[in-house]
Order: structure tokens, then C-alpha cells, then sequence
């Protein structure tokens, strides 16, 4: 069998000849799945692989929360195949691949600057057992300079190798919004970058093979850095101007959700929505504004676009006041349900220790949370919708999950305290639904029905 460096694409161009070759996709949460999906789609054997071991159990079972019920069933009929295997043991997965995925990106501390210490420890596993002449993409949000001074670096010095003789080392970030499950690769142009030419002919070799939109190939790992922050820092903009415009909405007495229908088709997107859960921008922007600071240089727009998204969360808690007011009630001693993500660094999170301050017993609902993550939240998260919500005075929607958009109004209103509110803090439900079924309503850029 050949080696994947350098690889010719008359060596891969059957689903029989990729079937050959081992992939490690190291990370099984959202962007690991999604290349998890195209290389087993493509032929291609898998080992997934995480630190958390609740997510590799689960991975093979089809019981993962960042895949819809149709990749849910991939993943069960490829493990059953044994095309699909998971593990925790990282060492022993990289040991048998050819090609090595690493969707593991930086967080963001108390203090607004990156922790890449989860990605450096993967890297320094990966090169420990890293063989010749193997194929390494980095999938993750990259600082300016990250995945040269970084991933490349600590590869290297773990492995004794170098990038473009002994292995291939490329960037190809894909993006995520909010949680939801974005687009398969299979239909996404993908955008590569490499400082060397093997390795760039290589990974769109490879790549080729697992999307038919095509390959952009852009030399200097730098400059696609520069991009996909850049492309972040616009959705914050876009964010951030669509909050603002939503506040103005509500008061004048406007629905933003409808102006927004009349709006130039450009403008009618995701990123024009306002919400006060944008984690993935949240981080991404971060990472800019820490790189030009390295430089020196300011960036005061995207400074100000990220202070504004930062302060809705309070916003979220006045238009909770007002809804419990106009239902006789007070914040104080008031039981509150948020439903949406739930994870550390969170809007959700960050919202009910807001309100837990003001006297608020707050509990907390996040269907996408694996087993371990729930073990290590607080007492507020709750196992199912129902115990979140019996008995509360208030449900407030921070995200768009799929199972919030199907709530069933009746029974949820039979198992709150009545008179009973409800804050939309996504648009993802219609005022006069909620109205008709006797709750209070509140949403952000909707104008308010006082009773």
C-alpha cells in the first residue's frame, strides 16, 4: 500500500482503494463528527477519538447529540461494518493512520485570552507516535500564527519529523454556528493552506475524495488564518448591529422578525439575527483581538461588536423581569427555566448565575450534553424538559435547538405556575402562539403585548 504523502489521485479514486487507508479524526464533538461522516462516506476506515470516554462509548452507538437522526444511523451501520471504530487511547489511534484530523481548537479563560493547552497536550501526543510520510490537518479556530508556531512546532518536536519531507501538515478550519448541525462537508468548497507544496498537493488529493464542491488552495497557513478570523469577526459585526437593532425594535413597538422579511435578500441570514448565543463567534473573536494586540495594532469596531454581544445577556435578564412583572411577579423567589446550551463559558450559564444573584432559582435544560458534561454540572441542569420546566414561573429559550422549536404550549403551560411567561430569546416561536395558549410573552426584537 502506498504511502498518503504524495499521493497520486488515480490511487484513491475508488470507494474499494480508500478503504485501505486509516483515518484518526481526534475530537467527536461537532467538527469532528462532520469529518467523521465524510470519510466513512468516502470509504475511508475511521477511529475517532476523545478524552472524554462517555463520547467515544457512545460515538458507535449512534447515540452522539451533535448529529442529526440520519448521521446517528450512519454512524451505528458503520460500526457495525467495522469501518467505524472509537477510542480514548490517542496514541494507539495515530499509530495505526495514515491521516490524522485534529478538530480540537482553542478556548477562551475568564480573562478574554485563548487556552490552546488542550490542543498543545493532543499535538504532543499525536507526534509521540506519528509515523513517516502521514498526513496531518488541523480543523480548528486558529489564533494569527497558531498552527505554524504551534501545531507544526510540537508535532515536530514530539515526532523528530519535518513537516513536508517526513509528514504533511495542512490547515482546513470548518466552521459551526451556534450548535446547530451545519451543512456535510460532502457539499462544502474546502479551503486548504500549507507552507509546503507536498503537503498541500496531498491533502487536496485527499479531500477531493470527501466533497464535490472543489478545493481552494491557498499557499501560507497564515493568510487562511487571517481569513477565517475575518470572516468571524463580520458574523459578530452582523450580530452585534442586528442586536441592536432588535432593542430599538422593542421599543417602538415593532417585530424585527417581520422587518427582517422585507429586508434586501443579502441582509435575510443567520448572521443578522439577534441572539445572545454566539459562542463560536464569541471565541473566534476573541482570538483576532488577541492577535492584534500581539502586533500592536487596533481593531476598534471589532472590539465594540463583541461588547455590545456581551452585554445582551443583560438584556435577556430585563426582558425576564418585565415578563414576570406583567405576570404579578418578581424576579426574587421567581422559578426560571432556560432551555439551550448549557457548556461552560455559555450565554445559559452566565444567564442563571445572573439571575441565581437577583434571588432567581434557575434551572437549566440542554438535550445536546453528553453524560460526562452532565455529571460535572451544577444542581441546576435538569435530566429532561419536563423537570426542568414543572413548576416554574418563567421558560426562557436561549438557543435554537431543533426540540425547542417543537414545544407543545399545552402541556407546557400545564405543568408551570400560572399566570406563566415565556422569553423567546431566538424568534424560533411565534408571539401570538404563545399568546393564544394564555402565556405571557416576551422576545427579543419583538414588540411587547402589556397586559
Amino acid at each position: 500500500m502506498p504511502a498518503i504523502l504524495r499521493m497520486k489521485p488515480e490511487e484513491i479514486d475508488t470507494i474499494e482503494k480508500r478503504g485501505k487507508y486509516t483515518v484518526s479524526v481526534v475530537g467527536c464533538r461537532q467538527i469532528g463528527i462532520l469529518y467523521v461522516i465524510a470519510f466513512l462516506d468516502a470509504g475511508y476506515k475511521v477511529i475517532s477519538t476523545d478524552a472524554d470516554q462517555s463520547l467515544v462509548k457512545s460515538l458507535t452507538k449512534g447515540k452522539t447529540s451533535f448529529a442529526d437522526r440520519e448521521v446517528k444511523s450512519k454512524l451505528k451501520r458503520f460500526a457495525r461494518k467495522g469501518q467505524l471504530s472509537a477510542t480514548s487511547d490517542l496514541k494507539s489511534a495515530v499509530s495505526q493512520s495514515d491521516i490524522i484530523i485534529i478538530t480540537i481548537t482553542a478556548k477562551i479563560d475568564g480573562k478574554k485570552s485563548s487556552d490552546y493547552s488542550e490542543a498543545k497536550k493532543s499535538c504532543k501526543q499525536i507526534g509521540a507516535t506519528l509515523r513517516r510520510d502521514t498526513l496531518a490537518i488541523y480543523a480548528g479556530i486558529a489564533g494569527f500564527g497558531f498552527t505554524e508556531g504551534v501545531i507544526k512546532e510540537t508535532l515536530e518536536n514530539a515526532s523528530g519529523l519535518r513537516v513536508g519531507e517526513d509528514f504533511g501538515l495542512v490547515y482546513n478550519p470548518i466552521h459551526i454556528s451556534n450548535a446547530q448541525i451545519m451543512r456535510p462537508i460532502s457539499n462544502q468548497e474546502l479551503k486548504i493552506a500549507a507552507i509546503d507544496k507536498t503537503s498541500l498537493n496531498t491533502a487536496s488529493t485527499v479531500l477531493e475524495t470527501i466533497t464535490e464542491k472543489g478545493i481552494k488552495k491557498i499557499f501560507g497557513i497564515k493568510t487562511l488564518e487571517a481569513a477565517e478570523l475575518f470572516t468571524v469577526a463580520k458574523r459578530d459585526a452582523n450580530v452585534a448591529l442586528a442586536n441592536e437593532l432588535a432593542v430599538f425594535c422593542e421599543n417602538a413597538g415593532l417585530d424585527y422578525f417581520e422587518i427582517l422579511r422585507f429586508l434586501s435578500p443579502e441582509l435575510q441570514e443567520t448572521y443578522f439575527s439577534p441572539t445572545i448565543a454566539e459562542e463560536e463567534s464569541r471565541n473566534g473573536t476573541y482570538l483576532l483581538l488577541e492577535s492584534a494586540e500581539s502586533l500592536p495594532t487596533k481593531l476598534r469596531l471589532t472590539a465594540l461588536a463583541r461588547q455590545i454581544n456581551e452585554k445582551m445577556v443583560r438584556h435577556a435578564i430585563n426582558l425576564t423581569q418585565d415578563a414576570l412583572r406583567s405576570a404579578g411577579k418578581t424576579l426574587r423567589r421567581a422559578r426560571v427555566a432556560l432551555l439551550g446550551r448549557a457548556k461552560p463559558k455559555t450565554a445559559a450559564l452566565l444567564f442563571a448565575k445572573m439571575l441565581e444573584k437577583k434571588g432567581t432559582k434557575a434551572s437549566l435544560y440542554d438535550p445536546s450534553l453528553s453524560k460526562t458534561e452532565r455529571a460535572n454540572m451544577t444542581r441546576m441542569f435538569k435530566r429532561s424538559l419536563n423537570e426542568a420546566t414543572e413548576g416554574t414561573d418563567c421558560v426562557v429559550i436561549l438557543s435554537e435547538q431543533a426540540q425547542f422549536k417543537r414545544l407543545n404550549l399545552k402541556k407546557l403551560r400545564a405543568v408551570m405556575k400560572t399566570p406563566a411567561a415565556i422569553v423567546d430569546l431566538t424568534g424560533i416561536i411565534e408571539p401570538q402562539k404563545v399568546e393564544k395558549e394564555g402565556f405571557i410573552y416576551r422576545g427579543l426584537g419583538r414588540r411587547a403585548e402589556k397586559k
